[in-house]
């Protein structure tokens, strides 16, 4: 009966040995995966498309300067948004929000801005109802993409992403709403 009592002992101080290091290894395992180098993509991608979304911000400002007023504070999050995911080239005044990012964050279908005031921007309807509608649209793809993202990003990223993805839904709400 000794026997199997020790023999009982030594195994579950073997499983919980091997469990104490399991445990402490898995620590380190989200850390890890937070700087892994998909993550890195994930978190610059996503920066970049920050910067996209606020240079649409920008050349629809410099095209309809009467939606100052609405869309600075939201154009100031977007900002925000490109910090967080640790893009350095944001500016809170428009002109130095981006070097021509590699990806579109939602360009409209409409043609060049007629406003050719800004060549290497996005183009900007003519209306400012329809420079509104293009944002939110904008907004919109943007915050399904981060959502789509959500799978296969670290915990840490996932909650950014989740974040930002939903003050892009809710950013596309407001730009489309009407101008009470």
């Amino acid at each position: 009966m000794a026997y199997a009592r020790r023999r009982t002992l030594l195994a579950g101080a073997a499983l919980g040995g091997a469990a104490l290091l399991t445990g402490c290894s898995e620590d380190s395992g989200p850390e890890r995966a937070e700087h892994s180098s998909a993550a890195e993509r994930l978190r610059k991608r996503s920066a970049r498309d920050s910067t996209t979304l606020l240079a649409r911000y920008d050349a629809t400002l410099a095209a309809h300067p009467a939606l100052e007023s609405r869309l600075r504070p939201l154009r100031s999050e977007v900002a925000r948004h490109a910090e967080a995911f640790g893009d350095d080239r944001t500016s809170p005044s428009p002109g130095g929000a981006s070097d021509g990012p590699p990806r579109d964050a939602g360009a409209p279908a409409s043609g060049p801005s007629p406003h050719g005031d800004r060549p290497s921007g996005p183009p900007v309807p003519e209306d400012e109802r329809a420079a509104r509608s293009a944002l939110a649209d904008a907004e919109r793809r943007l915050a399904d993409v981060r959502t789509k993202a959500l799978l296969a990003a670290p915990p840490e990223l996932a909650r950014l992403l989740a974040s930002v993805a939903a003050a892009g839904a809710v950013h596309a709400y407001l730009l489309a709403e009407r101008a009470g």
